[in-house]
């Protein structure tokens, strides 16, 4: 999905670029379920994006396949005008909005999901940037709940959140990662279908992100995180793995000429894979019984799920 992927590349690549252009953009090419918000004023703005694309025997139909949520996290695509062009966090809403357009041209050629997908990002041609180590992230003009609101969706059963995670010297490969399966509080297993289908797309040997407990609990605590990847889980009962677009140097999220459209279609491509084998319950993203188990043994683990004590 190369040809969808740089489609989508030159038309984030652009000043100008918004919610509503990328709606457009999309209607074109036969997609009808989407919705624009945008929040704050400009500057300071972004636009949330969420497109449903429905299955044959999806929720929408009143069908009984399980839906999948593919969520692009950054902060923004652009730091204008303190950087032109777009910068390396854009990875996410690339691959996103890759994906739906992908899904939209499989469909005009009649083939069609068992189950809905629900894909969210947010578009930011002008996002701030700020301090990190080993090398700046970029910021966003709205807080990390705010974007749980607008990016993670209760009809969502499983979660792939997609990132560019390249601010860190713990990753040391270009290409494409995943991490633990992550739910309620915990850390668990890494899913063997997932890392089977990594395999077969990547046609390479499986990798791993290094994740902490820290990298599961909400952005606001003070405690380090790799990045934003993980945040969807702070607000959902669903299970969520992180996508993530590495590299082998840490490489700033305010970089421009940092994108690596290859990259960024092979994660894209991988979504697709995993949402074909999710809806004929073919890929499990972790072991039902087992956490049932480990919830016995050990209890709800859900106040990580929280900002925590306060001090």
């Amino acid at each position: 999905m190369l040809h969808q992927v740089l489609e989508v590349f030159e038309l984030l690549d652009s000043k100008y670029i918004n919610g509503q252009k990328i709606a457009d953009f999309l209607k074109g090419r036969g997609l009808e379920k989407i919705e624009i918000q945008r929040i704050g004023e400009n500057p300071g703005s972004t636009d949330f994006i969420k497109v449903i694309v429905p299955g044959t025997n999806g929720s929408l139909k009143g069908g009984e396949a399980p839906t999948l949520g593919i969520i692009g996290r950054l902060g923004g695509i652009g730091a204008r005008p303190e950087r032109i062009g777009i910068v390396s966090d854009a990875d996410g809403a690339v691959a996103a909005i890759s994906c739906a357009l992908k899904l939209a041209d499989m469909q005009k050629n009649g083939d069609i999901l068992n189950g809905d997908v629900i894909l969210s990002t947010q578009i930011c041609p002008n996002a701030p940037t700020q301090p990190h180590k080993p090398v700046p992230f970029m910021g966003s003009p709205v807080d990390m709940g705010i974007m749980n609101k607008y990016e993670v969706d209760s009809n969502m059963d499983a979660i792939l959140s997609v990132d560019a995670t390249k601010g860190n010297r713990i990753i040391n490969f270009r290409g494409l990662a995943i991490t633990p399966t992550v739910k309620e509080g915990y850390i668990l297993r890494i899913s063997e279908d997932l890392l089977d289908i990594m395999e077969w797309t990547t046609g390479k040997l499986p990798r791993v992100v290094p994740i902490t407990t820290q990298d599961i609990t909400p952005y606001g605590n003070s405690l380090f995180h790799i990045n934003s990847i993980l945040q969807p889980c702070t607000v959902t009962s669903a299970p969520v793995v992180g996508v993530a677009i590495t590299t082998e140097t840490s490489v700033p999220g305010c970089a421009t000429g940092a994108n690596h459209e290859t990259d960024i279609e092979e994660a894209s491509r991988y979504c697709i894979e995993v949402a074909k084998a999710f809806m004929e319950g073919k890929c499990s993203f972790y072991d039902e019984k087992e956490f049932e188990f480990i919830m016995r043994l050990y209890g709800s683990m859900k106040h990580l799920q929280t900002l925590g004590r306060s001090s």
